[in-house]
């Protein structure tokens, strides 16, 4: 059965009013035109010339838990899976592939919610957005725009932000500051506006990276206009300006607006800065609602070429963050009456050989049982994997994860050290999934006592893994974003069945 879907109704004039109302202090420069759309059933999942489908994964083990995973980072915003029932261990080859998408350019991890995956990647000169049958790769529909980003330092040229996904409509930010609304159910635009252009952004190192907030009706982006704001929110159904935030000149980062409960209230922690001379950056909380500052801690490298990459994490009443380039890690104290103080900091290690160092490039730390596990290091000759103690910001070991293996490059027998560089880390069933940034997965049991390796895999040998993997409903999405070595496949997106035997 085919069901239509109203986009917009007659109640959206109501949802323009109101929006209004809530931004009477924010002059929105370009308000988008909300688009009045008729009924129209919704897209049916047809097979799709891209995608090359493998075999239907297993039946989900009786008892699992699963989820949907609807933006970056997961349900939780911080790493955390509550999936359960997956493999243990990996065969020699990896797990068994569902699909896989033929993909163009681009860092940007999936979003999942029930039968919608919804992914973006740059092909030639358009950008992409799909939306596939999470199950199958058969594609519902695609919605494309044109785009002439050029990376300023010849990484690739497509779209970083993961996309957005609530309840009807799906929400994406472009690597030039394009903000779109799509109707999930059909792929027809309900509004759109380029924050960029609206707010005097210049283009910064690596482009608009990090994945908008939902919270209630407001998308949260740090914004960093030339002239401010820092971050503003726009209304979900209108995507008018509601508040903007900062007047502190700090630019966009490369990191993502992070949700955290502080003393019983919702916040939301912005860790901005990039492109900016002088060299300036830092963590701003903030009300959701209002955009209140509660307070500004600047914490940026001094180096004008650097980037604040890494998400901040809350950790009870304490936010974590962290950057390289010689900026090192801050462990605050949000006080009841939200001003901070600084538990303890850290240096980084570049040019420094101190075990109790730490800067985080990209990767979000997890933190679990008062202990912080992340990938420490600006570039891959100096990453490590670490266990900090929370407490005490002391580090309780550091390990380099390094393995022999015999491959067959251009026809001649290879033996290689390898590692996992800058990987990215999730806990999910009791233990810590870890990718590798050359496209290894490895399951690891990870405490203050140690590092384990439980199993490894290397489903394929590729440069620049660095999207963060998803898990939905037992299966495992991972971004390829270069060609693999040794198959000579391109660019991928990679449907994994983690599911375990009944």
């Amino acid at each position: 059965m085919r069901i239509a879907f109203p986009a917009v109704s007659a109640s959206a004039a109501f949802f323009v009013a109101i929006s209004q109302a809530w931004g009477a202090d924010s002059t929105d420069p370009n308000p988008p035109k909300v688009a009045i759309l008729p009924p129209m059933a919704a897209a049916k999942a047809q097979s799709y010339d891209r995608v090359t489908f493998h075999g239907a994964p297993k039946p989900l083990p009786q008892g699992a838990v699963t989820h949907d995973w609807k933006t970056f980072l997961g349900p939780t915003y911080n790493g955390f899976s509550t999936e359960t029932k997956l493999i243990r261990t990996f065969p020699a080859n990896g797990p068994q592939v569902v699909w896989e998408l033929e993909t163009g350019d681009g860092y940007a991890s999936p979003s999942i919610q029930g039968e919608h995956l919804v992914y973006v990647h740059r092909v030639r000169d358009e950008v992409v957005i799909e939306c596939l049958h999470p199950r199958t790769g058969d594609r519902y529909w695609e919605h494309r725009y044109a785009t002439s980003y050029a990376d300023r330092y010849g990484y690739s040229n497509g779209p970083r932000a993961s996309p957005v996904i609530a309840g009807q409509r799906v929400y994406l930010l472009g690597v030039e500051g394009e903000l779109i609304c799509l109707e999930l159910p059909t792929g027809r635009v309900i509004w759109q506006r380029n924050i960029n252009k609206d707010f005097d952004v210049v283009q910064d190192f690596f482009g608009t990276v990090g994945t908008p907030l939902l919270q209630g009706d407001n998308l949260i982006i740090n914004v960093g206009g030339k002239n401010g704001p820092c971050v503003a929110a726009f209304h979900k159904l209108t995507g008018k300006l509601v508040w903007t935030a900062g007047k502190n000149k700090w630019g966009p980062s490369y990191a993502s607006p992070i949700p955290a409960v502080l003393h019983g209230q919702q916040r939301v922690l912005v860790f901005a800065g990039g492109d900016s001379e002088p060299a300036v950056g830092g963590l701003l909380s903030l009300h959701p609602a209002t955009g209140k500052v509660d307070f500004e801690f600047p914490w940026r490298s001094s180096k004008y070429e650097s980037v604040n990459a890494s998400c901040p994490v809350a950790i009870g009443n304490q936010i974590f963050i962290s950057a390289t380039y010689r900026a090192g890690s801050a462990l605050l104290n949000v006080n009841p009456d939200f001003t901070q103080t600084v538990e303890w900091t850290m240096r980084d290690r570049e040019h420094n050989t101190d075990d109790d160092q730490l800067g985080i490039h990209w990767n979000t730390p997890i933190v679990k049982d008062g202990h912080l596990y992340a990938f420490d290091g600006r570039n891959e000759p100096d990453a490590s994997l670490v266990c900090v103690n929370v407490k005490t910001g002391k580090v309780v070991w550091r390990e380099e994860p390094e393995w022999e293996e015999t491959l067959v490059l251009n026809g001649q027998e290879q033996k290689l050290t390898l590692s996992t560089l800058r990987g990215n880390l999730l806990h999910v069933d009791g233990r810590f999934l870890c990718q590798g940034e050359l496209g290894h997965l490895m399951w690891l049991d990870l405490s203050p006592q140690g590092y384990r390796e439980i199993s490894r895999c290397r489903p394929f040998l590729a440069r620049y893994t660095w999207a963060l993997p998803v898990i939905s409903q037992g299966l495992v999405y991972i971004s390829q974003n270069s060609s693999d070595v040794i198959a000579r496949t391109g660019s991928r997106l990679i449907c994994y069945d983690f599911r375990a035997a009944q």
